[in-house]
This record gives C-alpha cells, structure tokens and sequence, in this order.
C-alpha cells in the first residue's frame, strides 16, 4: 500500500512538471512585486499629460493582456476645477469573465504632480514618484495577474487600475480640491457600476512600505464591515496579525468611496502612517517586497476561500 502511494505520488509529480503548472496553492511571488515597482519608477512621474503617464499605460495594457483573459481601456476626459483638461484612462482585466461571482481588485496608477508635503519649499512644486503611493498597490495587483496564469482563480476577478486618483490640487497654494480626485473611480461607478455586481471590492493604496501596519480604514467598517472582517481574517489565520492590525484606524476618503456609493462593498487595504506621503522621497527605498507580498498572501487566500464557497 505504501509503495503504491510513492508510485501515485511520483507520477503526480511527474505530471505537474510535465504540464508546466504550479500545484494549487503555490506561493505568491513577492519579490516581482520589487521588479514591478521599479519597472514603474524607470517610466518618470505617472502624471496626466506626461510621457511617462502615456508610456506605463501602454505597458500595463501590454502586461495585462499577456496574462488576462480580456482587458478594456477605458479613455475619459475630466475639466478640473481651474479648467484643465486631464486625458484619462481606466484599465480593467478580467479573468474567468463568464463567472457571475465576481470580486473587484483595484488600486490606482497615476501619481501626484505635486509633492505639497516636501521639507524643501522649492521641491512642493515637483512631481511625486510614487513608489508606494501608486506603484505598490499596482505592483501587487500586476503580479497577481501573472499568478493566475499559473493557478488559475476558481471564481471570477476584475482588477481595475485607475487613474485621476491624486490629481486635485490648487495650482496656486498647492491645497487639496477634493473635486478633482478619486476621477478614475468615480468615472467607473458612473459609468459600469450599473449591471455590474460583484461581490464585494478591494481597494490596495500604500500597501508597499516596510514594517507597514494596516488597521481597519473607517469607511470600510461602516460600508462594508462584512469584507473587512474576511480580509482580517484571512490575515490572521495566515499569520499576518501584526501586519493586518485587528484595531481601528482613520476614516480615508479614497477611491473606495464612489464605489459603495455606487453599491458596491468595497474595503480599503492603507498605510495610514506613511511619512513619505505626497513627498519627493515617495521612492523605491521606501518600499518592500515583504510587504507586499504579504498583501498578496492574503488576498490570494480570500481569492481562493471564495472560490472553495468559504
């Protein structure tokens, strides 16, 4: 009998090489996560307008359709509050795209054209790089792309990158203008929100930093609790407690928000902490590929929960 289960086993395992794949349950890959961040970083400030706006958007296209079953750009154009005109772009892949089961994976990929936060008061006026305000949850959500060509997801998933979030600035005293942000995800919930129902979403936003702490956001509790206490969950029973704090933080207006207002549960996964927020310092130093991938583990683990009906 036991020799009979070494022969299974071996021609198990011969089988799986044989075919090229990843046995379910295979590791997420954090160290592209560092790659990813980088290849983003290597593009310039990820500003409306720029051209590095225009040449990351034209990889991600490229990336997402190597590895996605069907990808959309959606173009949009938004007049700011001081008459600029802003050429946007919303990226959405789909993978199992027939599945009415559905979770939402988002985060967004431009990056802010001023840095108001700086020490210096010459560089407030320079563009952030946006490595973990950008890049990081756009790294996460990339790799995890290139995971399901190899463990395929056993329910349907949507990542949506979008653009426009940290554009709203005064051009004069550099202050916040509410109105001219979260522009991609408000675009969204205007405009595919109708019809479309997934079970809950999950918004990824400085989720890069080393040592980072992410306790509950306050709008997710109160719009979407259930998904909160999922994604925790998960995290501890994977041993991430101390990353994915069971305590609560700060109530974020983010991208998150015109999303449940749409009807749509959505929870944001944030470092409230991070002291190189909207700053030139906002770079590759800032970030680790522990941490994301941390992150990764653990949407992969509620990816594959809701995919077992768990």
């Amino acid at each position: 009998m036991i020799r009979r289960q070494f022969a299974f086993l071996a021609v198990l395992c011969a089988a799986l090489a044989a075919c090229g794949k990843e046995p379910a349950g295979a590791p997420f890959d954090a160290a592209l996560t560092d790659s990813l961040v980088r290849r983003q970083l290597a593009f310039g400030p990820r500003v409306p307008g720029t051209q590095g706006h225009a040449d990351q958007l034209a990889w991600m296209v490229e990336y997402l359709s190597a590895r996605a079953d069907t990808v959309v750009v959606d173009r949009f154009t938004h007049v700011t509050t001081f008459g600029d005109t802003l050429e946007l772009a919303n990226v959405l892949a789909h993978f199992r795209p027939d599945d009415p089961s559905r979770i939402l994976l988002l985060a967004h990929w431009d990056t802010r054209p001023v840095a108001e936060h700086a020490l210096e008061p010459e560089e407030k006026r320079t563009p952030v790089p946006g490595a973990n305000d950008g890049a990081s949850g756009v790294a996460v959500l990339l790799a995890l792309a290139d995971h399901f060509t190899r463990e395929p997801p056993l329910v349907g998933v949507d990542i949506l990158l979008t653009d426009g979030e940290d554009w709203g600035h005064d051009p004069v005293t550099l202050e916040t203008v509410s109105e001219d942000m979260f522009l991609g995800a408000r675009h969204f919930a205007r405009t595919r929100a109708v019809g479309y129902k997934p079970l809950y979403g999950i918004l990824l936003d400085m989720v890069g930093e080393r040592g980072a702490r992410f306790p509950y956001e306050g709008n997710s509790v109160a719009m979407a609790p259930e998904v909160v206490t999922r994604v925790w969950n998960a995290a501890a029973d994977l041993g991430y407690g101390e990353t994915f704090v069971a305590t609560a933080g700060l109530a974020i207006s983010d991208d998150h928000i015109p999303l449940n207002e749409a009807g749509i549960r959505t929870i944001d996964i944030i470092d409230f902490q991070y002291m190189w927020w909207h700053t030139p310092n906002d770079t590759a130093e800032q970030v680790s590929a522990e941490t994301m991938g941390i992150v990764g583990e653990v949407l992969l683990e509620v990816i594959r929960r809701q995919g077992a009906g768990r």
